[in-house]
């Protein structure tokens, strides 16, 4: 059996709240009356087989896509709230603070590592200098922002072990420190929602690892809510505090990693209907664990 998530404070409050979210593209229904909960300092995944509508999720949430219908309510634990279908995508980063990074590696590889992360706080840097050339000649409100903004990309790094990797092009890193730099980059925002699109993709067990690690420190430490979307089945249920099922576009199954593995449903969608008709509830639970659902 797979080990079971870490415990998470049952109390933690509702950051985001989807409702009734559906995205057509013409006659296609891409996302189907979807509606689902990720709390505060918890770890929520969304999973499915190909196709499932996962990454319309995280396009509709970041504002790549606006929602046919549905509302995307994000309410920070400070209080407030944001209506974040409502929202320009730029808003929904700068304002709201939801990040995200992508199924594929998005970073700037000619850029050194370091430098990576200091542009992912551009508009902190921006707003010290007024929007003017005050960075160019040097004012100190400005040299104090550019300061803070080293500390906490170095901050990082020391985190994810690459800070003697700072000056090398980010494009030069292995690939597992590509995928762990990419989400260090996201925090440099310092996010209230981190999004993630498949960081465990192509990953061998020993980045997995490391990753699984990290994301769990961003939880626990940094207390903010994550939203993963995953195929790798070790990854999610070794850390999520939820799981959100689709497929075809559809909620399917709603519930804890152990809920989850052994709802029919879920088994159904990934091995098929005539597969699993008389399969045993220890059956699914070994095959959740080799990652097959």
């Amino acid at each position: 059996m797979a080990d079971p998530p870490p415990a998470a404070g049952a109390s933690s409050p509702t950051l985001l709240t989807v409702e009734h979210l559906t995205m057509r593209f013409g006659g296609l229904v891409a996302i189907d009356d979807v509606s689902f909960e990720a709390r505060n300092q918890h770890i929520t995944a969304i999973i499915g087989p190909n196709g499932a509508g996962k990454t319309t999720v995280f396009n509709c949430l970041t504002g790549f896509y606006k929602p046919t219908v549905g509302r995307l309510t994000l309410r920070p634990p400070a209080g407030g709230e944001f209506l974040l279908e409502q929202m320009e995508g730029f808003r929904i980063g700068q304002h709201a603070r939801v990040a995200r990074t992508f199924q594929n590696i998005r970073l700037f590889p000619k850029m050194s590592v370091l430098e990576n992360l200091v542009v992912a706080q551009h508009n902190k840097l921006m707003r010290a200098s007024g929007f003017t050339v005050t960075g160019l000649v040097g004012a100190r409100g400005y040299r104090d922002a550019e300061r803070r903004a080293v500390e906490l990309a170095r901050y990082w790094l020391d985190r994810i072990g690459l800070t003697d990797r700072a000056d090398d092009n980010a494009g030069n890193l292995p690939y597992g420190a590509q995928r762990r730099l990419e989400i260090i980059r996201a925090m440099c925002t310092e996010p209230r929602l981190l999004c993630l699109d498949e960081p465990a993709a192509g990953l061998n067990p020993r980045e997995s690892a490391e990753l699984n690690e990290l994301l769990l420190f961003i939880r626990d430490e940094q207390k903010i809510g994550v939203l993963l979307i995953e195929h790798d089945m070790s990854v999610v249920m070794k850390i999520s505090d939820h799981v959100v099922v689709l497929d075809y576009g559809r909620k399917i199954s709603d519930g804890t990693p152990a809920e989850v593995r052994n709802d029919p449903a879920v088994i159904r969608a990934y091995l098929g209907e005539a597969e699993t008709d008389e399969l045993p509830p220890e059956v699914a639970a070994d095959l959740a664990e080799e990652g097959r659902i």
